[in-house]
């Protein structure tokens, strides 16, 4: 016994090591995590600003699952969108095509804002009334809306010449 002891005394003491934990993590930076990229998305960069003097050429396209936007219902629902985004004021959508999976706009705006807050009515008053007539939920509109603007009058002539306007 005397001997342990001996022994214990002329130890040295050493420093002690840290041990490692093994929590999990969440959050971070790791494969596969986020939200998921959607494909055939236009690129989100800012727009150029908007010329009140000028119309808009919008396009919205729609998601496969909404259907045919020329069917009488649906075409019924995006003409009322249209006449009752009109009388709201601050945006005027002057003429409108309805083809098969997209809508063609031509707009007058007095700002980019006011733009952006008709487009976004727009969007909501189809979106409800399309997914009610379907009885879904979820996303009518497959991305946000494209925007070109019209700098010359052979570009709105042209433009009108083109599409088949229903307004």
């Amino acid at each position: 016994e005397a001997d342990s002891n001996i022994y214990l005394l002329n130890q040295v003491p050493r420093a002690s090591k840290q041990l490692e934990l093994d929590l999990r993590t969440w959050g971070g930076r790791r494969a596969g995590a986020g939200r998921k990229r959607r494909t055939n998305e236009l690129v989100h960069v800012a727009r150029e600003p908007l010329n009140f003097r000028h119309p808009v050429h919008i396009t919205l396209g729609v998601v496969e699952e909404v259907g045919n936007l020329r069917s009488k219902a649906r075409f019924a629902i995006v003409r009322d969108a249209v006449r009752a985004t009109n009388k709201r004021g601050g945006v005027r959508i002057v003429e409108f095509s309805v083809q098969s999976n997209h809508l063609h706009l031509l707009v007058e705006a007095t700002d980019a804002r006011m733009l952006g807050r008709g487009m976004q009515s727009l969007n909501i008053r189809i979106a409800r009334r399309i997914n009610k007539l379907a009885n879904r939920s979820g996303r009518v509109f497959s991305d946000r809306y494209h925007r070109h603007d019209l700098k010359t009058p052979r570009e709105v002539r042209t433009l009108l010449r083109e599409k088949g306007w229903n307004a």
